[in-house]
């Protein structure tokens, strides 16, 4: 009974703070303040009552338009607040049943909302903050650093890993190998084409990733994303064949899109996916 009462505080919690990152997705590219003025109208204006805030409920209330002007309200408002709600209930369920200590799915749930922050902010704007991901290296470390026990992706050292320098320094080798991954292929990219094909953002993306989920957790979100990556650019490629449109070559796919969308699937079941693939080919 309490696990499923701590799913669902878990799942409504992540729903407010699903509603806030709405609101730094859509001031944090245009340089303005989360915090003030209120929430607001993005087209008319005006101030929103606070029933118009509810997460989810507004949204379907209010049939997707302002109560003002009329003008469409953004799907992926309700899209964000519902992802962030689910994978928080997911990572409590998962955190419960596994008697995971509290520090370790909180941090977990951070490291989810940053995900899906900047899976939204590469989509719309091809834009990985430094703000995000730097901050989510720092504190995905630091994370790593102060769990009592080894539990998700942590290495498998001794308890007091403050004093153990091999620990660390294998965690910070982590780090660097998965960015050079990316820097690596960024390198051929533009010794191939003679242009720039994938920005330094990825390469900070990665390296939190191997923060917060080690090297294994990376490599596989970076599997799944370039997996990803590739249907979805399969799919842009027929519809752009079937309207005659110009070539996809120049089109910018969102990389770090898909690599967030893996970093979400290792999170909650990349010890299941490799452990499933370590049963098939041991």
């Amino acid at each position: 009974m309490l696990r499923i009462i701590g799913t669902i505080f878990a799942a409504l919690l992540g729903l407010c703070f699903g509603s806030f990152l709405n609101v730094c997705l859509s001031r944090w590219p245009a340089g303005e303040s989360v915090v003030h003025p209120r929430s607001h109208c993005r087209a008319c204006g005006r101030t929103l009552a606070w029933w118009e805030n509810v997460p989810l409920v507004s949204w379907v209330a209010l049939r997707g338009r302002c109560r003002g002007c009329g003008v469409w309200i953004r799907v992926r408002y309700p899209l964000v607040e519902a992802a962030v709600g689910v994978t928080w209930a997911l990572m409590a369920w998962k955190s419960w049943k596994a008697f995971l200590p509290v520090e370790y799915a909180a941090g977990m749930m951070f490291f989810l909302w940053l995900l899906i922050g900047l899976a939204v902010l590469d989509s719309e704007y091809l834009w990985l903050p430094d703000a995000m991901t730097l901050t989510g290296i720092g504190v995905g470390f630091l994370w790593w650093l102060i769990q009592g026990e080894q539990v998700g992706w942590a290495l498998h050292v001794p308890s007091d890993r403050w004093g153990d320098a091999k620990g660390i320094g294998m965690r910070l080798l982590a780090i660097a190998i998965s960015a050079t991954i990316i820097l690596i292929i960024r390198w051929i990219y533009w010794l191939i084409r003679r242009r720039e094909g994938m920005g330094l953002g990825d390469a900070k993306l990665m390296a939190m990733l191997a923060a917060w989920l080690g090297l294994e957790g990376a490599l596989l979100s970076l599997f799944l994303g370039v997996v990803l990556g590739a249907v979805y650019a399969v799919g842009t490629l027929m519809m752009r064949s079937r309207r005659g449109e110009g070539s996809w070559a120049t089109a910018q796919l969102p990389l770090g899109t898909f690599l967030c969308i893996g970093g979400i699937v290792s999170a909650l079941w990349g010890q299941s996916i490799i452990g499933a693939y370590l049963r098939l080919f041991p």
